[in-house]
């Protein structure tokens, strides 16, 4: 679950225990027992994310799975903050009388920010405007400090990422027959080979833009907008190092179906428009990214008997499918 996910929920909404209630009372009692605050509710909405309630404050409480994990987004979102960045929250460390570690998970204390009625989609032109604004404020922020985290983070290797997505999709063809038809998965192959072959052509682009670190995952659930209409950057579960590029195209994909797949209002963008003169960002923008993600995972979770996650990789897949295609001839014309 996102951290969007979480703020949005009511304080009293029932949790999922998932069946795990034990662990849950256990670690509700040990942060009982840990803060300076009197904590009056915990709402678990995952194993290693909740939402906690004191008499006077709300948190959100999120695990990882070593402290180093949680020291690194203590030590970047405090960067964050020194270099101006203020759209984001900023992990606590003063309410507990010690570092909180439960049964080998380290859980960090972020604010919790209460969020607007309206929630931020990519439906909405302004929506779209504002988050692409936030992420290149984001950008300008952490190009004046990526250097000091190249030992902690990793380097972006979008084309490496892709190729492995790639091998992993077509491993699952003999699967996929069964819920899919041609043209449909051959061409969604061809497209993503036809992607690789420029960029790598085109690689140089990826490797001389600057660097700054990275979101990683600019999805509309980790944009939020506060109760004063405010909109915040949030969850850098995934930041690397890399150029601003790879996380525009990223952007660029999710916004695409709610733009009918135009390149033409693509490049009313500002942003978008120095990197739609680029080849290798042309390149990358047909690739089937969230095609391919999305069905890998379902068949790696074996969820593809839940109707509901199957209809929507679907639709994202065959639904849109003439839409993509109409998309990618366009761009190869304009590459050709």
């Amino acid at each position: 679950m996102e951290c969007q996910d979480i703020m949005t929920n009511q304080v009293n909404s029932s949790a999922n225990m998932h069946g795990d209630d034990a662990y849950f009372d256990r670690l509700f009692s040990y942060f009982q027992s840990q803060f300076l605050e009197n904590v009056s509710e915990m709402n678990p909405l995952q194993r290693s994310v909740m939402l906690l309630k004191t008499d006077h404050n709300m948190y959100v409480m999120k695990g990882y799975q070593s402290n180093r994990r949680l020291k690194v987004q203590e030590a970047f979102t405090a960067t964050l903050r020194k270099e101006g960045f203020f759209n984001t929250y900023i992990y606590l460390d003063s309410l507990t009388k010690e570092p909180l570690l439960f049964e080998g998970t380290y859980f960090g204390c972020m604010e919790y920010i209460s969020p607007n009625k309206s929630a931020f989609t990519f439906y909405g032109q302004k929506d779209r405007r504002d988050g692409l604004n936030l992420l290149e404020q984001f950008h300008q922020a952490t190009a004046s400090f990526e250097a000091r985290y190249r030992r902690l983070l990793p380097t972006a290797d979008l084309i490496g990422k892709w190729k492995e997505r790639l091998m992993i999709f077509s491993n699952n063809i003999p699967f996929l027959r069964y819920f899919m038809n041609e043209p449909f998965i051959s061409e969604m192959v061809s497209w993503a080979n036809w992607s690789l072959k420029g960029m790598e052509k085109n690689i140089r682009y990826f490797e001389e833009e600057p660097f700054v670190i990275l979101h990683g995952d600019v999805a509309h659930h980790n944009f939020l907008r506060d109760k004063k209409g405010k909109l915040h950057l949030i969850d850098f579960d995934l930041i690397s190092i890399g150029p601003a590029a790879l996380d525009y195209l990223q952007y660029a994909n999710r916004i695409l179906p709610y733009i009918d797949w135009s390149l033409n209002r693509l490049s009313r963008y500002k942003q978008f428009q120095k990197y739609l003169r680029d080849k290798a960002f042309l390149y990358a923008l047909v690739y089937p990214a969230d095609v391919f993600r999305e069905w890998n995972r379902l068949i790696r979770e074996q969820s593809y008997t839940d109707q509901k996650k199957l209809q929507q990789v679907m639709d994202l897949s065959v639904g849109e499918f003439y839409s993509r295609k109409k998309f990618f001839h366009q761009i190869k014309s304009v590459l050709d």
